[in-house]
């Protein structure tokens, strides 16, 4: 008798909680007729059978298992990659979406918050650190030194368009979003909104464009 004892401790070492549950329960419906009769030869039989199976059953699954650190290690490099995926630097492309967000801002002189409206370099600038997270100049000529010189041929959704509306070169910034359309704050009365570059009032001041870089 001891020695079966020995053998079921050892196959109980063997399984996991789970399997030991589902053991437990078996056990449970077998003597569930009286909590003091004792358990027949027939009753004995099949418990035997029940740990036997479940043991063989486990010992197959343990032999089959991936290596654990090498499981680890595919699941760390997925995860890292993932992680890689959602932290990929903000483009341009955000940068302009950005700026659409506000369309119908109101314009004001010296605005650069949509609480209380834009003026054209304040749009540019908010809209610069909430995607790109650069914190540019106040003033469109300065920020005209920023970024990199662009062809108008070119020009990418995101770019810094520049223009001369009041006798000084890059008096006035928008954002290109393609189709020869750039968004911007135009001036008091008017609020955000997109217009086609093409037409002959902003081809004669265009002054040229920049590319901003995403901050790190």
């Amino acid at each position: 008798m001891s020695t079966k004892k020995n053998s079921y401790s050892q196959i109980r070492s063997l399984l996991p909680n789970r399997v030991l549950g589902a053991a437990a329960v078996g056990a449970m419906v077998l003597l569930s007729g009286c909590a003091t009769q004792q358990t027949t030869s027939n009753d004995q039989a099949s418990l035997d059978e029940l740990f036997v199976s479940l043991s063989a059953t486990d010992n197959q699954r343990y032999r089959t298992q991936s290596d654990p650190l090498g499981a680890y290690l595919k699941n760390r490099a997925q995860s890292d990659i993932y992680l890689a995926e959602r932290q990929e630097q903000p483009s341009t492309s955000d940068f302009a979406e950005a700026a659409l967000d506000f369309l119908g801002t109101k314009y004001r002189y010296g605005g650069s918050v949509p609480e209380t409206g834009f003026d054209c370099s304040g749009l540019v600038g908010y809209a610069a650190e909430k995607s790109l997270g650069l914190k540019l100049p106040r003033q469109s000529v300065e920020i005209a030194k920023e970024g990199e010189s662009v062809r108008r041929s070119e020009l990418q959704k995101g770019d810094l368009v520049f223009f001369n509306t009041r006798g000084t070169r890059f008096s006035h910034v928008g954002i290109y979003i393609g189709n020869n359309k750039f968004v911007h704050a135009p001036r008091t009365g008017a609020v955000v909104r997109v217009e086609d570059m093409s037409v002959s009032y902003w081809t004669k001041r265009y002054n040229g464009a920049r590319r901003l870089t995403a901050s790190n």
